[in-house]
């Protein structure tokens, strides 16, 4: 950042109450002369609270105005009461946006939260104005990762211990982590929360049953599809089912594994900039 580039806002708190529930909400203001008026919101990954992608949110202009929230159960949102659905948990997102005075804005969903996204795209159109999609497919029907990854993925333990997310992080996520494997707890603030686990197992029954794959030509939104080479979470070909379905999008290819974006977050910010401001 130049030295005459705007410093970023600080950030807000805000606990929204949308059907009955109470979801933590952070939104950093955009900041600046030129400040864009369509603010960007970030959809996380599984069992993550907001502050994992503290990395993006500092590598992106400050002059974007981003807004965040922790799903039932997850960080500062009070655990659920009862299992949800993607579909529902779409329409409190879209709850949210209005409580916030926001009537189309701009949706970048990452793994877990980019099947929240699509939903978002598909049910509520008329709110996105362009959607990113990165290391994430389309549900029930997509390519699957392997028996030994997916039996990983069932558990909440790679965000509870540090010493589990060492020794399995070159296996489930790839990319650097294959050689810094010590790397993935800390981007994924592992060990620091350790509250109720059922905010992760209602997370993974949201997805029960739902894809999105009949639907993505429902999706208006200019796309970009961000895609690792080398995710064994999300293998490589679930690009190109997204990409075949959603007709306004395009793929963006890097070599690297699953959790990259929060290791490396420069290339993606720049790539997602690139992409809202065209």
């Amino acid at each position: 950042m130049s030295g005459s580039a705007p410093r970023p806002a600080p950030l807000e708190e805000h606990d929204v109450l949308v059907g009955g529930r109470s979801l933590r909400v952070v939104r950093r203001p955009a900041s600046g002369p030129g400040a864009r008026r369509t603010p960007l919101l970030l959809c996380n990954g599984i069992g993550a609270a907001t502050d994992v992608l503290d990395p993006l949110v500092a590598a992106l202009p400050a002059d974007l105005d981003i807004i965040r929230f922790d799903p039932p159960g997850i960080g500062g949102s009070p655990a659920p009461r009862m299992p949800y659905h993607l579909s529902w948990m779409a329409h409190r997102v879209g709850q949210v946006l209005t409580k916030l005075g926001i009537g189309e804005a701009d949706v970048l969903g990452f793994s877990w939260g980019g099947m929240l996204a699509q939903q978002l795209a598909i049910g509520r159109r008329r709110r996105v104005r362009k959607l990113v999609l990165v290391a994430t497919g389309p549900g029930a029907l997509m390519v699957p990762a392997s028996p030994r990854v997916m039996a990983v993925l069932t558990s909440p333990k790679r965000h509870q211990d540090p010493s589990y997310v060492d020794a399995v992080a070159s296996k489930i996520y790839g990319g650097s982590l294959r050689h810094h494997p010590e790397r993935a707890a800390e981007a994924l603030g592992a060990g620091s929360r350790r509250g109720p686990l059922r905010g992760y197992y209602y997370q993974l029954l949201a997805l029960s049953g739902w894809t999105s794959l009949p639907l993505l030509p429902a999706i208006t939104a200019d796309t970009l599809i961000i895609a690792g080479d080398d995710d064994p979470i999300v293998p490589r070909g679930n690009a190109t089912m997204l990409n075949r379905g959603i007709r306004r999008s395009r793929v963006h290819r890097y070599p690297g594994g699953h959790l990259e974006m929060l290791l490396d977050p420069e290339p993606f910010a720049a790539e997602i900039d690139r992409f809202l401001s065209s």
